[in-house]
């Protein structure tokens, strides 16, 4: 049984086909999903100077579908945010909209955290 690198603290997460950063790969871009499927929905201020954010992680998208996603949310919250490292940053506490948004796209998600 042969281990592949999935994630380095010097260049964060690794592609498992061709083991370059997420970053900088190319191969299977289209079909590569990011997330495991258990998508979480949380709400941290850590590291934002007491400004808090709306995170949503492990979402098994790729990174276009992603990226439209996060654009969707964002219009929807009337708020700004992005997308970094696979995990979609919304500005503000938008936990129960953006759950009632994923669910209405058939997308099952927890609110974790407090």
């Amino acid at each position: 049984m042969s281990s592949k690198l999935v994630y380095s603290t010097e260049t964060g997460r690794m592609c498992p086909h061709c083991q370059n950063s997420i970053n900088v790969c190319h191969c299977k871009e289209e079909s590569q999903n990011i997330g495991s499927g258990k998508v979480k929905v949380m709400y941290e201020t850590k590291g934002r100077k007491g400004k808090g954010a709306t995170l949503i992680t492990e979402l098994a998208l790729t990174p276009k579908d992603l990226t439209k996603l996060a654009k969707e949310l964002k219009a929807k919250c009337a708020t700004g945010g992005t997308v970094k490292d696979g995990v979609i940053e919304i500005q503000g506490d938008h936990r129960d909209k953006i759950l009632d948004i994923l669910l209405s796209k058939k997308i099952t998600a927890k609110r974790s955290g407090g």
